[in-house]
Formats: C-alpha cells, sequence, structure tokens
C-alpha cells in the first residue's frame, strides 16, 4: 500500500486527491493516535487548526473539525495563520494536537493536511504510519456531552506575532523592510510582527482572495520583491511562501540571497552570541559546496543530512542543536521554534543587520556560492530512481569528470511527481551540460 504520508504530510490536488472525505478520515485517526482520551489524567483533549489562504481551506477544515469533534476532541479555530505559528499555538495553548491546512510553495489548486504533536512538534514516521492504520477502522463514538466542542481563537495572530517580536533582542528601527507575504497565510502577521519589532515595512501581495496564493509572488517568485525593494529604496526584502515557513531575502540592490546564505548569517551570528550549540549548523546535503566551505573557514561545523526540514529537525532534537536549514528557505532556530519559520528568520536577519550596521549584502558575502543547476524532471518513475543501473552508470561516469571540483545529487522529490537532478560545478556552464545530460537519462530510462 502506497503511503499517504509525504515528506512533510499529505497533499494532494484538492477535492479530487485530498477530499473531504480524506480529511475527515484522517482526523478521526489522528484523533485516536495523538488524543486518545485514555492517556489523559481527566481532561478533554485539545486541537488547535490553522488554514493557509487557499479556497479549498474552507471545506477541508470543516472536514478535518467534523472528524476531530466527532472523536471527543475539542477544536479551537485559528483561522488564517501561518505553519509555524500554529506550532506555537499547539505548545502554548497546551494543546495535545495542531492541523495545519496547507501545500505551502505548491499552487492554489493543491492543499494539504499536516499534523502537530503536543508542543508543536512534526510527527515521526512510526506516528505517520500508526495513523494510517487506524483509518476507517472501527471504533465506538461519543455521544452527548463527550462529542468535541467547537470555538473561534480570536487571538491567533496577535499571540504568534507576539511571541516573534518577543525572540528579537534588538529593536529594527531604522532599517526598511519589503515583505511579500505571497497571498498566503502570513499577510496578517508578517507585517504585524515585523512592525511591531520597529521596522517600517512595506508589505506586498497580502491581499489573498482564496485564488492567487504564491501566484508569480512569494519565495518561488521572487522577481516582485526585487522590484519593490529598488522601487522603495529599503534596506531588504524578504520573500515567504504560502505556509510561511520558509524565506529568501533580497538585498537592497535587488540581489537574491538564499537559504544558505540566510543560514550563513545566521550562523555567525549565534556564533558570536554564544548560542550555537556545539559550534555546529544543521543543514542538508542540497546545501551549497562554498556554504559548508565558509562554514568550516569560520571555524562552524555542518552537519548535512537527507533533503527535508525533517530530517533537520531530527538532527537538531537529536543532538540538541540550535540552528538548522535548507537551500529552499526552511530556517528552523530551535530556541524560538518548533519547524521552520519565515517570519522569524527575516526578523533574526534583520536584528543581525542592526546589531552589526552592516549591509545584508555585506553580511551574505561571507560565502560564494559555487555555481550550481537544478533540473526537475516531471512524469517519470521516480520510484526507480535509485534502482536503475544505466542512470547509475551515468551519475558515476559524470562524477568521475568532476571529481572534487563539484558534485551531483539525483533524488525523487518527496512532494511531486518528479526527479530532481543537482549540479555544482567550477563553472555555470559545466553545470548546465551535466546536469543537461542527466535529465536526458532520467527521462530516457524512468519514463511511465
Amino acid at each position: 500500500m502506497t503511503r499517504l504520508f509525504g515528506t512533510d504530510g499529505v497533499r494532494g490536488l484538492a477535492n479530487v486527491e485530498l477530499t473531504a472525505e480524506l480529511a475527515l478520515d484522517l482526523s478521526v485517526a489522528a484523533a485516536h493516535v495523538l488524543a486518545d482520551r485514555g492517556e489523559f489524567e481527566g481532561h478533554r483533549p485539545v486541537a488547535v487548526v490553522g488554514r493557509d489562504t487557499r479556497i479549498s481551506g474552507q471545506f477541508l477544515e470543516a472536514a478535518v473539525v467534523a472528524g476531530l469533534a466527532s472523536a471527543g476532541v475539542d477544536v479551537l479555530l485559528l483561522g488564517v495563520l501561518p505553519t509555524p505559528g500554529v506550532a506555537h499555538l499547539t505548545g502554548a495553548l497546551g494543546a495535545d494536537l495542531g492541523v495545519m491546512l496547507s501545500a505551502s510553495h505548491n499552487p492554489m489548486p493543491d492543499n494539504g493536511i499536516k499534523f502537530l504533536a503536543r508542543g508543536g512538534h512534526k510527527l515521526d514516521d512510526a506516528i505517520e504510519v500508526a495513523i494510517e492504520r487506524r483509518m476507517r477502522e472501527s471504533w465506538q463514538r461519543p455521544t452527548g456531552g463527550a462529542i468535541g466542542r467547537v470555538s473561534p481563537y480570536a487571538d491567533a495572530v496577535k499571540d504568534y506575532a507576539t511571541h516573534l517580536v518577543g525572540a528579537t533582542t534588538k529593536p529594527l528601527a531604522g532599517l526598511k523592510v519589503v515583505l511579500d507575504c505571497a497571498n498566503g497565510a502570513a499577510f496578517q502577521a508578517g507585517p504585524l510582527a515585523l512592525r511591531s519589532a520597529g521596522a517600517e515595512v512595506v508589505a506586498i501581495h497580502a491581499e489573498p482572495d482564496g485564488l492567487n496564493i504564491n501566484d508569480n509572488c512569494g519565495s518561488t517568485h521572487l522577481e516582485s520583491l526585487q522590484r519593490a525593494v529598488l522601487e522603495h529604496g529599503a534596506d531588504a526584502g524578504f520573500g515567504l511562501d504560502g505556509d510561511s515557513d520558509r524565506c529568501l531575502a533580497v538585498d537592497h540592490d535587488g540581489n537574491i540571497v538564499d537559504g544558505d546564505q540566510i543560514l550563513a548569517v545566521l550562523a555567525l551570528a549565534l556564533r558570536d552570541q554564544g548560542l550555537l550549540v556545539r559550534e555546529t549548523v544543521v543543514a542538508t546535503v542540497m546545501s551549497n559546496l562554498g556554504f559548508v566551505q565558509a562554514m568550516r573557514a569560520a571555524g562552524v561545523g555542518v552537519r548535512q543530512t537527507k533533503v527535508g526540514d525533517r530530517y533537520v529537525l531530527e538532527a537538531m532534537k537529536i543532538s540538541g542543536y540550535s540552528l538548522g536549514g535548507e537551500q529552499s528557505g526552511h530556517v528552523i532556530l530551535s530556541d524560538h521554534a518548533t519547524t521552520g519559520d519565515g517570519i522569524l528568520t527575516a526578523l533574526k536577519v534583520l536584528e543581525r543587520m542592526s546589531a552589526t550596521g552592516r549591509t545584508l549584502q555585506d553580511l551574505a558575502g561571507v560565502m560564494s556560492r559555487l555555481p550550481q543547476v537544478l533540473i526537475n524532471v516531471p512524469d517519470v518513475d521516480k520510484s526507480r530512481a535509485d534502482e536503475d543501473a544505466v542512470l547509475a552508470a551515468a551519475v558515476a561516469e559524470e562524477e568521475a569528470v568532476l571529481g572534487d571540483t563539484g558534485r551531483i545529487l539525483l533524488r525523487p522529490s518527496g512532494t511531486e511527481p518528479l526527479v530532481r537532478v543537482m549540479v555544482e560545478a567550477p563553472t555555470a556552464q559545466i553545470a548546465g551540460d551535466v546536469a543537461g545530460r542527466l535529465a536526458a537519462v532520467v527521462k530516457t530510462q524512468l519514463a511511465l
């Protein structure tokens, strides 16, 4: 049986793959696993539920709430709120589980369901398997007063923004920033938090209509953010994704600052404050070699994991590290959050700028990026990517030519039906040529 859960919850085309029926069944099963009433000491189980701005989030929210309440779970409706906001309030409100409805950076027609355990932590594989196994099982339904109650929680945005501002140690007065909210979950919380911290904020793509989330905006489309930074003479710009668990940045000249560079800036900031646990930062195998080299030159160790913020989080939790992240802009600051948080990341970068008096361009210059080319190959059988002998031989041949001057990473996407081919090399031309040749082999060998 194919697993429902991917690397970040359950995703699919809303109302086709991710239906109301599936959302209800998943929520009942999650309630049985995460909020088993027999495990509590006399209190009723509680869940918090948030969503991004997709129109499909409305019917999916209704289905999730129906499932949870029918299983005897009291539900607090958070409304539109970033994923890290739901995670924070899961812990702050003492909830037994949290639910976020979002497909993150995916196109608007998609949606997803993410479950969070007590404290706002992402689920490990064993819990996800347990939830899938308990779907549609026979169970004794509560009746009367044992049925769950549903209530709105009106202070969700305010409470979350207050938490974010409390994580900053230096006022941001004097800094002008453009914030691209991607017409997504952070359209209220993002500008509120940055303004409350003292920054002058120009908010763009902060008028969601249910259909325009991630539409040529946000962290996957930075062109309008670059233009806005130059137009407004801002010190920096930050592009969030649909559920605001990641962000990328733009410096005052309109140059993109990616997740590796942001991670480098924050690693040195925490090191200087004595807050970088074991002088080590956690990153994935997708991190640019330039990042690894810069960190080593600064005396900072790099622990690399598989791609996916869940693996970064796992490594951080096991070893107690305080900073980790991905090139895509997921940055986890474990002293303040249990998951990646784009608004928090922006605040911390601005805090570093304020504390040092340096520009983002100057701070990001700590690392030089090795040219990197990423090609996504769609419409292939990604399950065979690690097994095809011809493909493996082609990769080995290209690696032998690159030697120590570059590297190749070929992996199936955890959230989309495609295979990613990533190549780093001394020049963009070499990287592009190698990636193009390997992408052609992937398309041929893994054709459906």
